[in-house]
């Protein structure tokens, strides 16, 4: 095996080593945003168990503006479905729906945490393999020098 080859699989496995950490990353920064979900409902949760028809709480109304409001019925919660739909459900079954949301956010965070597990296996395998390489590589280069120092030697005598 040539030297170059060698050099060019070194060139292959940092294109994937740095491939899978950008996939890595890219999950990361998704469970950082299922994360951020989860804490959201958890406030929700919250506030539904602890509000009260006659409570005045402020609404968001986008671009950090909020409006005081009185809450009419604290009994009715509309609740996103996902989809773009939403629907009015009682406030035991609002939480019931937003305790099942985290949930399956539970879910996908551990599966999401599984691939970043495999893909650091497939890290630790590919620098094992760029290790091997550079050692292949280092061997060679020490019996190129041998046998150059043995030509010097021959020749000098």
């Amino acid at each position: 095996m040539k030297g170059g080859s060698g050099g060019q699989q070194l060139q292959e496995l940092q294109k994937q080593l740095e491939a899978i950490d950008a996939e890595v990353e890219k999950i990361e920064e998704e469970i950082d945003n299922l994360e951020t979900e989860h804490d959201e409902i958890d406030e929700a949760i919250e506030a539904l168990d602890t509000l009260e028809t006659g409570s005045t709480v402020q609404v968001p109304l986008g671009g950090d503006a909020y409006l005081r409001a009185e809450i009419q019925d604290a009994d009715e919660v509309i609740v996103s479905l996902g989809g773009g739909y939403a629907a009015e459900q009682e406030q035991e079954n609002a939480v019931d729906s937003l305790e099942h949301k985290q949930d399956s956010i539970e879910d996908t965070i551990e599966e999401l945490e599984g691939e970043i597990d495999e893909l650091e296996d497939e890290t630790e395998d590919l620098e094992k393999q760029a290790q091997a390489i550079q050692q292949r590589m280092q061997q060679q280069q020490q019996q190129q020098m041998s046998k150059m120092q043995e030509m010097q030697d021959g020749g000098d005598e």
